[in-house]
């Protein structure tokens, strides 16, 4: 039969993964007292995007193809601002540490570099998954919208983070090697 609910339901495994259940834990190297904050005022981030290039090669009227370099795609998160700024001024410190707004001066790749976490949940509260992104650091700070017009909201702001490489930790299936 080409159409049957049971067998959709008998593959959905826990009902399917739920977008809203997750928290992101981002390590500060110059400025820390923000990271505690962070996984209560991240809002919106995303599960990190992978790409494996390829390049061809012509052989007598052929082309033969072969897989090339895995890049990894900017990662953005959306914060939730509250008072006290915490969050923000800590990001304007990693990123002046990065490069000096004064004196265009720059950091050591090992001193601005860091770590962050990705963790989706279960309904259960149990972690299904938790991605690590090596080597991240922010490479931009969204501005923060201000508008007499906008009543009963609350400020957020964007940051995008480049980084060396994610993977998954844990049991996952996926061999490494």
């Amino acid at each position: 039969m080409a159409f049957n609910i049971n067998q959709f339901k008998s593959q959905l495994v826990g009902g399917g993964a739920r977008p809203t259940l997750f928290q992101v834990q981002i390590t500060n190297p110059i400025d820390n007292t923000s990271d505690a904050k962070i996984p209560f005022m991240v809002k919106t981030a995303g599960i990190p995007a992978s790409n494996v290039g390829s390049y061809e090669l012509p052989y007598f009227g052929r082309t033969v193809k072969y897989a090339g370099d895995r890049t990894f795609e900017d990662w953005t998160v959306t914060v939730i601002n509250d008072e006290d700024f915490a969050i923000r001024n800590t990001m304007e410190a990693w990123m002046n540490a990065i490069n000096s707004h004064d004196s265009n001066t720059r950091a050591l790749p090992q001193d601005y570099k860091s770590n962050a976490l990705v963790t989706q949940f279960g309904k259960d509260g149990s972690p299904l998954r938790t991605y690590v992104f090596e080597g991240i650091y922010p490479i931009a700070l969204d501005q923060i919208a201000l508008d007499w017009q906008q009543q009963d909201t609350i400020e957020e702001f964007g940051i995008t983070f480049q980084y060396d490489l994610w993977r998954v930790e844990g049991n996952t299936g996926i061999p490494t090697t």
